[in-house]
């Protein structure tokens, strides 16, 4: 099952990403994808203040990971897309499971790499500020996640 939201700008998108972290959980995986400039760094940040982190959150691009605790939860912010430009080793399985939530930005270029239970949301640009959000649930918790915000 997949669900297709439209945002028709950044407001709409933090405000879906407000709407998820208020369903969080811990281990919780939310995996973006879609092009440059599509939103998924708009939703990192929406999500990321609604966990109440008052850092700037930027897109981790050069250190793939960044870390932050001074939230409800533990929030980890990932942006894989220059993975293979960056020569580093990470365990993507050992931020899974160290009881905070996920975000990996550009997650496709490391799927064999994800968890099976996860959510997966590819941004389309349709306009100049309009989006196609298209949500997909993998595993019942991420069903009844959506079914809980959508």
């Amino acid at each position: 099952m997949e669900y297709k939201i439209t945002s028709f700008d950044e407001k709409e998108t933090i405000e879906l990403a407000e709407n998820f972290e208020s369903e969080k959980f811990p281990n919780m995986v939310i995996c973006l994808k879609g092009d440059l400039g599509s939103g998924k760094t708009v939703f990192a940040k929406g999500f990321a203040n609604a966990l109440g982190i008052t850092d700037t959150i930027t897109s981790p691009t050069f250190n793939i990971v960044k870390e932050y605790y001074s939230g409800e939860i533990p929030f980890f912010h990932m942006d894989v897309y220059r993975i293979d430009e960056a020569n580093v080793d990470i365990d993507f399985g050992e931020y899974f499971t160290k009881r905070g939530v996920t975000i990996i930005e550009w997650s496709d270029l490391i799927a064999d790499e994800l968890p099976k239970n996860r959510l997966e949301i590819t941004f389309k640009i349709i306009g100049e500020n309009r989006r196609m959000l298209i949500i997909k649930p993998f595993g019942k918790k991420y069903e009844d996640l959506c079914g809980a915000v959508l």
